[in-house]
């Protein structure tokens, strides 16, 4: 761990940025590559507007904030993670992007650097077979927001080893992460493995006219204790992410129906109410 002093975060979108803070938070040097210079640039506004609300919040100072900025370099020069000592991609979730990614990053990088990937549901073992080092390609899988979620889930490929298990897992500690290890290459892992289907019921209770989606998710609060019911928590990740891994487990898991998308989840995509991105979901946010 002593040996990991630049950490690289492929991705300047919300989980990249996050994560590139939270490495610069924990002293590391971070390269945070994105194939456009606009998207780096607004990941890097992101970060000092987070920072920026912990100045108010009396949660760090102005020195720390300016400190852990001075840390994170924006490119969009993939070369310019050939420096790092541990790479995180955090790129959109499309397989044959992602192992475009790594194939690249196994060219620039040295062999003995850890590749991780932060995809929430996808094969890491196809990912790793863009590499000349699967042994050394993990999932590490943080949830946003990152900087505030305590989780992060570090998942074994086919032939990852236990040594890459052992610096992904320790890495996400020292970035103050409770870590949990999925021993099998399994699609969503633990927590979209059993987020998805819960999603997806309380669609066809509202669909069946058992309950409306305010009464869903309050007994989903004050029954099960949970912080948002499933309808807000589709909002806040977006409703297109939903739908996604849904369809990405209906195909990898013998296209059982228990993971098809209902039809009210699909008209909701079609309507282009994904959430509070777009400030209107299962809720109204434009208000």
């Amino acid at each position: 761990m002593s040996d990991i002093k630049t950490i690289g975060v492929v991705g300047a979108g919300t989980m990249g940025n996050g994560i590139a803070q939270l490495a610069a938070q924990m002293g590391a040097n971070v390269i945070m590559r994105d194939i456009k210079d606009d998207f780096v640039q607004r990941g890097l506004k992101a970060i000092d507007k987070f920072l920026a609300k912990g100045v108010e919040r009396g949660k760090v100072t102005e020195d720390q904030k300016s400190t852990i900025l001075k840390r994170i370099i924006g490119t969009t020069d993939m070369g310019e993670l050939a420096k790092c000592d541990f790479v995180i991609e955090a790129v959109i979730e499309d397989l044959d992007l992602k192992k475009k990614v790594f194939s690249e990053l196994d060219e620039v990088c040295r062999p003995e650097v850890v590749l991780a990937t932060n995809t929430s549901s996808m094969s890491i073992t196809l990912i790793a077979a863009a590499t000349k080092r699967p042994d050394k390609v993990a999932g590490m899988h943080f949830f946003n927001p990152v900087p505030l979620m305590k989780l992060v889930e570090v998942i074994r490929g086919y032939s990852t080893s236990d040594e890459t298990v052992k610096i992904t897992s320790e890495l996400a500690q020292k970035m103050g992460k409770e870590t949990v290890e999925v021993k099998v290459d399994s699609p969503g892992f633990l927590v979209n493995r059993l987020m998805i289907p819960h999603m997806i019921e309380a669609v066809k209770l509202l669909e069946e006219g058992v309950a409306t989606k305010q009464d869903i998710d309050k007994a989903i609060k004050l029954g099960l204790n949970y912080p948002m019911g499933p309808f807000e928590l589709m909002d806040f990740t977006g409703i297109d992410i939903c739908k996604f891994v849904a369809d990405y487990f209906y195909q990898e898991l013998n296209k059982e129906l228990k993971w098809a998308a209902p039809v009210t989840l699909k008209n909701q995509i079609r309507s282009g109410n994904l959430g509070r991105k777009t400030g209107k979901g299962w809720y109204d946010y434009s208000k």
